[in-house]
């Protein structure tokens, strides 16, 4: 759209060219307008701007091209300036284009006076200025949708240790609400001797601007609204903007971790206890077996000699009781190391339905740590559609821990180290696999390895896989190994769905 050329009138300056030139050139909207509101002049850009041909907006007023809810407002303002009581004024106010769409404008007039006097109009184009600011608040409310979201505590704080920022997760951590905080200098958060120490740290951090947290992390201790302390580990970053520097503090509850930490110890010492019983026993099943034999021969020489002696009328009467004295204790300890025996193998425990998939998780945690840093890759294959076994929790998470931390070692010289823990179901036993990419077995040793006191490890004492196999046939089910395809080494054992054979 260009305004028409218009021919050289007379008395006109040679400049008024130029004058013309910048007026269409302006980046800016232009107008004039009488008093009345009647359009006279508007330079190209105001054409473009509300949509219509120069001469088309020629035949209207300003307050045709006005958003009919901003007519009064400008009327007022029109009736001010040509009564003098203002110079110029500024408003926003939005224009209607010929298509009908609205065009928000900032409009500063003011009053041309001459034989009769007119009012210019500066008009600005708000759409990209209210374009980015709404960029930027949708930006600001991603940004503070993602934060409030982290679930570590958020906490700005000036140079001064004043807290600026305190956001939802920091409000349920500390107990404060962030209206109670917001302007509070954020030593509240700590207990004594800390709270105390605090601004000496960032007064003597703005003078040297040596580093004692920032950028490192560490952690420290905090303290609720209600007084209570709990660890935490604070992160802090340093933005500077001009003259302001402002410290940017994530905090995160250590209390769960510690709890967990503390959980996994008990579990770890409870599995060493039952292992360390079950040691004991698997070896009192042992020795049972292996003194029970020498005590029946000597129990049967006594009662060979006793015989004898009462075939000679001359023996001395005395020798033949005392014989018959140490038969009898000696038959007294056989039946003690068979009660013994009985009491190993029927293995009395407290049994409850237990999900495998949550034994195995529990149980690999625990016999997993380090495993990553030993270049050791796991993968644990389970089922969740396995159904609930009776089993001891602890004697069968034993079992996993001993199955797993003997293929760990297998794999100790091994280029790969793969760690494959599987459960599936099937004809009323879950079956456990776990595998690895060891060197596998050698025949002698997998024909004898569940037995007491046969070992592959230079110091193992050979009842692990021992006490395994009592533990799983207690239980109902089996324990084996077999070469695993491509070697290695897989280890299995089954319990039923229900322990077979009880009431």
């Amino acid at each position: 759209m260009t305004l028409k050329s218009k021919e050289p009138i007379a008395g006109r300056k040679p400049s008024d060219d130029a004058y013309r030139l910048l007026f269409e050139a302006a980046a800016i909207g232009i107008n004039w307008s009488e008093p009345d509101g009647r359009l006279i002049e508007a330079n190209q850009h105001f054409c473009a701007l509300v949509g219509y041909e120069h001469d088309e907006l020629m035949s209207r007023r300003v307050e045709d091209i006005t958003h009919p809810d901003d007519v009064a407002e400008d009327r007022r303002q029109i009736a001010r300036l040509l009564s003098g009581a203002c110079s110029s004024y500024i408003v926003e106010k939005r224009y209607v284009r010929k298509d009908g769409t609205v065009i928000p404008a900032r409009t500063t007039s003011s009053l041309m006076r001459g034989r009769s006097p007119r009012r210019i109009a500066v008009v600005e184009d708000l759409r990209p200025q209210l374009k980015a600011m709404n960029a930027q608040r949708e930006s600001a409310a991603r940004l503070k949708s993602i934060l409030d979201a982290v679930p570590d505590a958020m906490i700005v704080i000036d140079e001064r240790g004043a807290i600026e920022t305190f956001s939802p997760s920091a409000e349920a951590m500390f107990g404060f609400s962030a209206a109670e905080v917001v302007g509070q200098n954020v030593n509240i958060l700590m207990p004594s001797p800390y709270r105390e120490q605090h601004d000496g740290y960032l007064e003597r951090y703005r003078k040297t601007g040596e580093r004692h947290i920032i950028g490192i992390g560490r952690v420290v201790t905090g303290q609720r609204k209600d007084g209570t302390t709990f660890p935490m580990e604070l992160s802090v970053g340093e933005a500077i903007a001009g003259d302001a520097r402002r410290f940017t503090g994530f905090v995160r509850d250590l209390t769960e971790r510690e709890r967990s930490e503390r959980r996994i110890d008990q579990l770890q010492a409870e599995l060493m206890h039952v292992a360390r019983l079950g040691e004991l026993g698997q070896m009192g099943a042992a020795l049972a077996h292996e003194l029970n034999q020498p005590l029946a021969a000597i129990v049967n020489y006594l009662l060979a000699a006793r015989r004898l002696l009462q075939s000679v009328p001359e023996a001395p009467a005395r020798i033949g009781e005392a014989m018959e004295k140490a038969a009898a204790q000696a038959d007294r300890a056989g039946q003690v190391i068979r009660r013994l025996r009985e009491f190993v193998a029927r293995g009395e425990t407290e049994r409850r339905e237990e999900n495998v998939n949550a034994l195995i998780e529990e149980a690999a945690a625990l016999a997993l740590v380090g495993a990553k840093s030993a270049g050791v890759t796991t993968r644990l294959m389970l089922r969740p559609d396995l159904p609930l076994v009776l089993v001891d929790k602890v004697q069968i998470q034993q079992v996993l821990l001993n199955l797993i931390r003997n293929a760990l070692e297998a794999m100790d010289s091994s280029d790969e180290r793969v760690l494959t823990v599987e459960a599936a179901a099937a004809d009323g036993m879950v079956t456990v696999t776990v595998a690895d990419t060891g060197p596998g077995l050698s025949a002698e040793v997998a024909q004898n390895l569940f037995q007491p006191f046969v070992t592959t490890k230079a110091r193992g004492m050979g009842v692990g896989l021992s006490i395994c196999r009592s533990i799983i046939e207690a239980h109902g089910g089996r324990i084996w190994a077999s070469p695993r395809t491509g070697g290695g080494t897989n280890f299995a054992f089954t319990v039923p769905f229900e322990l077979r054979g009880q009431p």
